[in-house]
């Protein structure tokens, strides 16, 4: 007898359609925040699921920092190019520009993405924007809905958050206020390279080992390159990395590994103990509550 039992992907692929179709079924201007990296591409590839054989129904938002990997920039133009999606850039250097926000002594513009973002969703009147956060990354993201409720200056208040009782989402907001969410919420890591797996999902080839020039900056590996160049007095060394995550060039550590195919990084990341972002996003130690300020502020 067959049997009609959803595996693990499959059951965490159902549930990520049905928050997205919940969505565009509830708010007026749905937007999906689009950074380029694994958990947005897989983001995305679900959205076109969702709606096949239509169009996916609400446009992708790029907050482009202008310290990206060039080759995230490319696989960015690639899904845009072959979904058809609408792509808005909301750009901090132009924002830095105009004086809406200024540049933080330690390089970072992690933080000050977040006026930039906030701006351009009231621009484009978006009440919905789709994370792709995951509660095993970090902890403030652990303790977040899946619907996560924005005021209206854009700001998540986490001890004033709404239940989620049997999957049902209170998708209700005034003029004014948004709401974030993270179809991804149930996935791990593992969850998300078993998928790309499976579905030989198009990724920034960051993540896949091969031989890089690095430099080791408070014990994580930097790649050498113009956004990261040596300081003085520091030397480089050629190892064979793969990024794990992938935010800003300058604050985006790799990790040693051999995993240069797709399976390879699923049997690696099956045995690692420490988070992507705990092993590689530097501008997270600022503060063991870093991420959790910034989503205070409207940080998405």
């Amino acid at each position: 007898m067959k049997s009609h039992v959803l595996s693990q992907l499959r059951s965490l692929e159902a549930e990520s359609i049905h928050i997205m179709r919940e969505v565009v079924a509830e708010m007026q201007r749905p937007c999906l925040l689009f950074s380029g990296g694994k958990d947005s591409i897989v983001m995305l590839h679900l959205a076109v699921k969702a709606f096949a054989p239509a169009r996916v129904p609400f446009p992708i938002m790029h907050v482009d920092t202008g310290l990206n990997f060039q080759t995230v920039l490319d696989c960015r133009d690639r899904w845009v190019e072959r979904t058809g999606v609408q792509l808005v850039v909301a750009s901090v250097q132009e924002g830095i520009d105009r004086g809406l926000v200024q540049e933080e002594p330690n390089g970072s513009r992690n933080r000050i993405q977040t006026p930039v973002l906030l701006e351009a969703a009231e621009k484009h009147g978006f009440d919905a924007l789709f994370g792709g956060g995951r509660r095993d990354e970090e902890k403030a993201r652990a303790k977040e809905r899946v619907f996560s409720f924005r005021d209206d200056f854009g700001q998540w208040d986490p001890k004033n958050q709404r239940p989620e009782i049997w999957n049902l989402y209170n998708g209700r907001v005034h003029q004014g206020e948004s709401i974030r969410v993270f179809p991804l919420s149930n996935w791990t890591e593992l969850d998300i390279w078993s998928y790309i797996e499976a579905e030989d999902i198009d990724l920034p080839d960051l993540y896949l080992a091969k031989e890089r020039e690095v430099v080791e900056r408070s014990g994580m590996l930097y790649e050498v390159n113009g956004f990261t160049p040596l300081k003085e007095g520091e030397t480089a060394q050629v190892l064979s990395t793969r990024y794990r995550t992938v935010g800003d060039a300058n604050l985006t550590a790799c990790v040693e590994s051999g995993a240069a195919t797709l399976r390879d990084v699923v049997e690696e990341v099956a045995a690692v103990r420490l988070t992507e972002r705990g092993a590689t996003r530097g501008d997270d130690k600022v503060s063991e509550a870093a991420m959790e300020d910034r989503k205070k502020e409207g940080y998405f």
